[in-house]
């Protein structure tokens, strides 16, 4: 910093009030920041200090010049924090713990994004179950959460949070494209392609069907999102899933969404989360912010 040993030698002798008070902290001789002082006196043509019997006291044109001092440092130290950031960019690891389904799509386009921009950082992500992703937020384990219907926990912060309802996913041909919304009925005589009991969405989608009465058995039983798509595809099928988990699919009219009527699933909430009350780097927070800025244009 230009001219910084002589901004911290006014500021310290100003807090202290004595030149030898800001020796002793600085652990530089009182004679050479008596010089410094002297010199910068004589160049603004201005007393700083006031020199009295027990000490030295600011002069209105020290109290206007300390104030400078002082927001030149903080102006400082800011400069220095962003510059160690860009530093950080250049190296080092963020992890975003998520779902298969998002892992499939919208994650990796986010990533693949924001990693042309930041070639040398390191992006990692894993894929859980929601009750996993809560935990490695909560321990430090992963930097991001991403997923639907994450527990509450007084350890994480949302960053981004949307209800996404299930909806019907089929290949773009099937017949039942072309209406504007479906009653759940319109696909019992489809085959149906469910999440198995171990993904949340099994009893979001057979309550639904359940409470509709509309009594079904699923084709297709798997815990993979990237198996309900490929057999969504495949033929006349039906997948329920929202529409961030076929955002590429549907991009390159591979599957189709279409809406339930009357909102027969109950909540799918997708959140974006970190852990709460923890110091975030840089490369994380960036990071949030492509996802949340591709989950923008997803929805467009």
């Amino acid at each position: 910093m230009l001219h910084s040993r002589v901004l911290r030698y006014i500021d310290e002798v100003a807090r202290c009030g004595s030149i030898r008070g800001a020796s002793e902290r600085l652990n530089v001789a009182a004679s050479a920041i008596n010089k410094h002082v002297l010199q910068l006196e004589e160049d603004i043509g201005e007393p700083l200090f006031e020199r009295l019997p027990r000490g030295l006291r600011l002069t209105p044109a020290g109290e206007i010049l300390v104030a400078h001092v002082r927001r030149t440092m903080k102006e400082y130290n800011q400069v220095e924090a962003e510059i160690r950031d860009i530093k950080a960019l250049q190296s080092g690891e963020v992890i975003i713990a998520t779902m298969n389904g998002l892992a499939g799509g919208i994650v990796p386009k986010a990533v693949a994004t924001f990693g042309a921009r930041h070639p040398r950082l390191k992006i990692t992500i894993r894929v859980m179950f929601a009750r996993d992703i809560v935990q490695a937020v909560s321990d430090g384990e992963a930097d991001l959460g991403f997923a639907f219907n994450l527990a509450a926990s007084p350890q994480l912060e949302t960053l981004w949070k949307m209800d996404t309802r299930l909806g019907a996913v089929v290949a773009p041909e099937h017949p039942l494209v072309g209406m504007e919304t479906l009653p759940l009925a319109s696909c019992q005589p489809y085959p149906l392609i469910f999440a198995d009991r171990s993904m949340q969405i099994h009893g979001i989608v057979a309550d639904a069907f359940a409470q509709a009465g509309v009594e079904v058995e699923p084709t297709y039983l798997t815990n993979s999102i990237e198996a309900m798509k490929c057999l969504a595809a495949a033929g006349d099928g039906i997948a329920f899933l929202s529409k961030f988990d076929i955002t590429e699919e549907q991009r390159n009219g591979m599957l189709t969404y279409l809406q339930i009527r009357d909102r027969a699933f109950g909540k799918n909430v997708l959140s974006l989360v970190q852990r709460e009350k923890r110091s975030h780097g840089l490369a994380a927070s960036m990071f949030a912010e492509e996802i949340m800025r591709s989950l923008r244009t997803a929805m467009e």
